[in-house]
């Protein structure tokens, strides 16, 4: 469930860098009214005043300076339903502008360097904004294009900005900055839903205080295991410092041993050790699959009340639990008082400003673009003209809390890569059976610097 792009690691500090610096043919006819051969009567002059002008509608689609059979290259790393999902967003501008669109995909930074240098694709889908450092040079303006920056969250822009030309906007995304737990359960108990992050922690002591394991926590993932614990702190720092810090971190501006990761730690440390606080104490947190995880709040009866994970986890229990209901057995809210969101993406790159590049990236953007990617159920569209349109009551709910957000951070450890990856889930661990927080995120700090090349 968790993607590593540790080959891109290092290079989205330098978007972070960058990004602080930054200060076809007529549209198409509507199809024709059906034919029928029966003349219709013919309005009298009362009528024919009285009825009211008929005005044509503006297109949806803009496939301005287009010509049918031009076609459009794009390259991705979507397969199977993911692709299919991209082909029915993709298909009313094809068919409205006459486009043909050969498509490639690939999960390999080595083949997307390859075709990069040689022949890049028109436009291309990638879960990094990173590569921004090596191929900006190649890279189209979005908004000289005809993006409508209107769309999307003014920090979105920001972030995609680099030395005053927008280079990127997110195409989709998901968010990891939630918390799943049982609505039946917290009726039971006359628990509510915290939105502060001082009720949360009030909330936790209560549910101590009533007997309940308030968390479960998993971190075994094979060799990845730790991962949910970095989440967990990641989302701890967005609430306790905020998305700039965050990103601090990721810049290297912040050093991973400085106060406020200490602070987090601190947090964190009971929560995840504690038998009273999470299922099994540290050795339950260290040793339970983190899919185990998400299970122990839905169990019959439940093992803990809570669970800090990403959306793809309410696939999951249904899986597990076929007859849970979401919104009655199961549901998410956001983590209390964080100021900001933290994710993945799947970023958009133009490498051509030919019109049927420029009209695809209008219509992406657009009022429509939006209403299509989110009527397809292909994660939360960035641009808020999705709201409304999304199919499942889920993805409309993520998407409304991204929408609303503050900011955006991609995981600090997919980010920078190794070997700050590997140290920080080993120091995870190392805290939470017991180790010094100082001594083990000095560690950390050495390698977040080798990953950072300093």
């Amino acid at each position: 469930m968790r993607k590593s792009y540790g080959l891109l690691g290092l290079l989205m500090t330098l978007v972070f860098v960058l990004g602080a610096c930054a200060p076809a043919t007529a549209s198409p006819t509507a199809a024709p009214a059906a034919t029928n051969t029966e003349a219709a009567p013919m309005p009298t002059a009362t009528e024919a005043m009285a009825a009211p002008t008929e005005t044509t509608a503006a297109p949806a689609i803009d496939c301005t300076g287009v010509t049918s059979g031009d076609s459009l290259s794009v390259m991705y790393q979507w397969t199977g339903s993911e692709e299919e999902s991209f082909n029915t967003i993709a298909g009313p501008f094809l068919d409205a502008c006459g486009v043909a669109l050969s498509a490639e995909a690939t999960r390999d930074a080595a083949v997307l360097d390859t075709r990069v240098k040689s022949t890049p694709p028109d436009i291309l889908f990638w879960p990094s904004s990173a590569i921004i450092s090596l191929y900006s040079d190649k890279m189209q303006d979005l908004s000289a294009m005809g993006a409508n920056t209107d769309n999307y969250a003014s920090f979105w822009v920001t972030d995609g900005t680099v030395n005053g030309k927008l280079l990127t906007l997110p195409a989709k995304a998901d968010i990891k900055t939630i918390i799943w737990y049982s609505p039946a359960q917290f009726a039971a108990f006359g628990y509510t839903v915290p939105t502060t992050f001082d009720e949360l922690k009030t909330l936790v002591d209560k549910m101590v205080a009533d007997g309940n394991v308030p968390w479960a926590m998993g971190f075994e993932s094979g060799a990845a295991t730790g991962w949910t614990g970095s989440d967990f702190i990641q989302d701890l720092l967005l609430t306790q410092q905020g998305p700039d810090y965050v990103k601090g971190i990721i810049s290297g501006s912040v050093a991973y041993d400085d106060t406020g990761v200490q602070d987090a730690y601190g947090v964190y440390y009971p929560w995840a050790s504690d038998p009273k606080y999470t299922v099994g104490g540290a050795t339950g947190t260290v040793n339970t699959g983190f899919l185990d995880a998400i299970y122990q709040v839905f169990s019959d009866p439940p093992q803990a009340m809570m669970v800090k994970q990403s959306g793809f986890a309410g696939g999951e229990i249904v899986k597990q639990y076929p007859n849970l209901v979401y919104g009655t057995d199961f549901d998410f809210f956001q983590f209390p008082g964080a100021q900001g969101m933290q994710g993945g993406a799947d970023y958009m790159f133009a490498f051509s400003n030919s019109p049927a590049a420029s009209a695809f990236i209008k219509y992406l953007t657009s009022a429509e673009g939006g209403k299509n990617w989110a009527a397809a159920g292909f994660d939360i569209s960035p641009n808020l003209a999705a709201a409304g349109n999304y199919p499942d009551a889920q993805l409309a709910k993520r998407a409304d809390m991204l929408a609303n957000a503050k900011g955006f951070t991609p995981d600090i450890g997919d980010t920078l890569g190794d070997p700050f990856q590997s140290a920080e889930w080993k120091a995870i661990i190392a805290v939470v059976q017991g180790s010094d927080i100082a001594t083990e995120l000095q560690t950390v700090a050495a390698a977040q610097q080798q990953s950072l090349g300093q």
